[in-house]
């Protein structure tokens, strides 16, 4: 019995052999005779081609599913982490915001109770018109615009001009339908102004530079870069906390401010009403009824 079953494992071995060397060898006639009918039948071999593609698409359609499905699947649950991380952080600011609301309600009610009790003369009502720069006389010497609305318009010698971003300058000049603006950085240009994180009041005067400097500070005022400048409301012309720029730059007590305002590219600026009474003559004032228009 085991010599029987030595013979047959002798046996197929060679016949395995062959099998191997004949399947090599139909492999490379087959590899040929495609070569070779890809240059003479190209019909043919496209026509082959196709069938085979037509035949296998399903098939890779079939397994590309589950591919597909698994790569949704982890976008989906990548998304599912971020939505997750900003929910949690809306959520802490929400709170936040609902504490701070809190706060702010009670000063609000904090102020109005000191008000009353102070018997405090509230701040006049700022009228104000929007009109159109049609002029500018931007130069070494002078930082001055012209704009299309004057005293037809209410608009006044003394006014506070200002844009989108804070304040701008001052009217200095008025005609019927016109009005010339001094502009903060204009030699001639001085603004009283406050630090707003100190209180510190100061006067921004003008160079002819994209910096004006903070004049009549205390040697002890501490100002710092990144300061926020707005209006004090000293003398009564200009409303308090109008924003003006930020401090960029303080060298041998010199404070220097880069104004709020891109003064180069104004197209439309706001006049504001704002000058309490029995500060101009009355003659200045006169005929002046209602909203300004």
């Amino acid at each position: 019995m085991r010599s029987y079953r030595g013979r047959a494992v002798l046996t197929a071995l060679p016949l395995k052999s062959v099998v191997q060397r004949s399947a090599f060898v139909l492999f490379v006639g087959a590899a040929l005779t495609a070569m070779i009918l890809s240059r003479v039948e190209v019909r043919l071999v496209d026509n082959v081609r196709g069938a085979i593609s037509d035949t296998a698409a399903p098939i890779l359609e079939f397994f590309s599913h589950p591919a597909a499905s698994v790569a949704s699947f982890v976008e989906d649950f990548d998304e599912l982490l971020v939505v997750h991380e900003d929910n949690k952080l809306l959520k802490m600011q929400n709170a936040q915001l609902i504490k701070w609301k809190a706060v702010a309600e009670n000063v609000v009610r904090e102020n109005e109770d000191f008000r009353k009790r102070l018997q405090m003369v509230p701040d006049p009502d700022s009228r104000y018109v929007t009109a159109r720069v049609i002029a500018d006389s931007g130069g070494p010497f002078v930082r001055t615009i012209l704009v299309n609305a004057g005293t037809a318009n209410n608009v006044q010698k003394g006014q506070a001009a200002i844009s989108a971003e804070g304040l701008i300058g001052r009217v200095v000049s008025t005609g019927s339908r016109s009005a010339r603006i001094l502009l903060l950085t204009d030699l001639n240009s001085r603004i009283p102004v406050v630090v707003e994180a100190t209180r510190e009041k100061a006067i921004l005067a003008g160079n002819n530079t994209l910096y004006p400097k903070l004049e009549f500070v205390s040697s002890s005022a501490g100002i710092n870069v990144g300061d926020h400048i707005v209006t004090s409301g000293e003398g009564g012309v200009f409303p308090s906390g109008l924003p003006v720029g930020l401090v960029t730059s303080v060298e041998d007590e010199a404070s220097f401010v880069q104004v709020h305002a891109n003064l180069d590219r104004l197209e439309f600026v706001t006049i504001l009403d704002y000058i309490l009474p029995g500060l101009l003559p009355n003659t200045i004032r006169a005929g002046r009824i209602g909203p300004l228009k």
